[in-house]
């Protein structure tokens, strides 16, 4: 199995790629009215900057949004029929003529619904926190306190209907996940606690990174081997390392030139394995404490699968990566 990574270094809305091309969108885009992005939203909108001076923030928050918008709308054409996009967003909370919530995630949802996405159940992730200063507002009295976003969306859209495969599809059975890891996967709540590192590369203040465990988790769910995944807002390169770790190919866009020197992927064929050895293990102790087992043997390893669509289920690790941008990984089973 080889999969290939291409990151292109200029702006999304620029996203040139063959039509349905694309099986799998994952990003995370600059978050409107957060303000470490304030700058980089004003300089490519001059008006966005005049907004903020004048305290529109409601202004400010259209035209943000209108600048992610060129970018979604470009997604129709390049994601295949049946293909998901998967965008993690967090709401903002900015004191513009008064403190308030802007709501990111329900922007974007219109804004996907009118390019002809259909949204699907979304998921809401948050880090465990132990701050004890966490409170916004007046502190232990009514009535003027807010409660503390401590969660982020993931949204999730599908182009047109359902994606078909031919019958008895390997790669599609070998890109199972455990029955134990479609349960946790599949809520619509997530802790995330970031326990796995990626990449100590790249500057954490230019970019918005999110934990590795998110983007490498959406692949495993709504792609299969050798697909392709896109991220049009690549920032340190999360998701083309979790791309390369899940055994399918990424291409990623990114205005900061920068960021795109700063990727080195040496690391990952050793997170690979991290990431590879775990999930085996981790399936090993939970046969080891359910009740009965597995019910069906996995036709590549010596344990059991709780029901049969598991049985054909093939995890790689990454034998070799090649290239200097464009990467070629080679994958050997497990």
């Amino acid at each position: 199995m080889q999969t290939t990574h291409a990151v292109h270094a200029r702006d999304a809305r620029e996203l040139s790629l063959p039509a349905d091309s694309v099986d799998l969108v994952v990003t995370s885009p600059p978050y409107p009215m957060v303000e470490m992005w304030d700058e980089s939203f004003a300089a490519q909108d001059p008006a966005i900057g005049e907004a903020l001076d004048a305290e529109d923030g409601d202004r400010a928050f259209e035209l943000m949004h209108d600048l992610l918008d060129e970018v979604w709308g470009r997604l129709p054409e390049v994601v295949r029929p049946g293909g998901i996009v998967c965008v993690n967003v967090g709401d903002a909370t900015r004191s513009v003529e008064g403190f308030t919530q802007y709501p990111n995630a329900a922007e974007i949802t219109r804004r996907m619904r009118e390019h002809g996405f259909r949204p699907l159940p979304d998921i809401l992730w948050r880090k465990p926190t132990n701050s004890r200063t966490k409170f916004m507002g007046s502190g232990m009295v009514p009535t003027n306190a807010y409660p503390t976003l401590e969660h982020e969306h993931i949204l999730v859209f599908r182009n047109g209907t359902t994606r078909s495969f031919p019958a008895g599809d390997r790669r599609r059975y070998e890109s199972a996940y455990f029955w134990e890891e479609r349960n946790e996967w599949f809520s619509d709540l997530w802790e995330i606690r970031g326990e796995q590192q990626a990449l100590a590369t790249g500057d954490r203040d230019r970019s918005g990174a999110f934990p590795f465990e998110i983007p490498h988790r959406l692949i495993r769910m709504f792609s299969v081997y050798e697909d392709t995944v896109l991220d049009p807002f690549w920032g340190t390169g999360t998701t083309t390392v979790a791309a390369m770790v899940a055994g399918r190919s990424s291409v990623g866009y990114e205005r900061d030139a920068g960021l795109v020197e700063g990727f080195d992927p040496a690391s990952v064929p050793d997170l690979a394995t991290r990431v590879t050895e775990g999930r085996l293990e981790a399936h090993r102790e939970f046969l080891e404490e359910r009740e009965g087992g597995g019910e069906y043997p996995a036709d590549h390893y010596d344990f059991d699968v709780v029901t049969n669509q598991e049985s054909g289920i093939r995890l790689y690790d990454i034998a070799a990566l090649d290239g200097d941008g464009p990467w070629t990984a080679q994958y050997e089973p497990v």
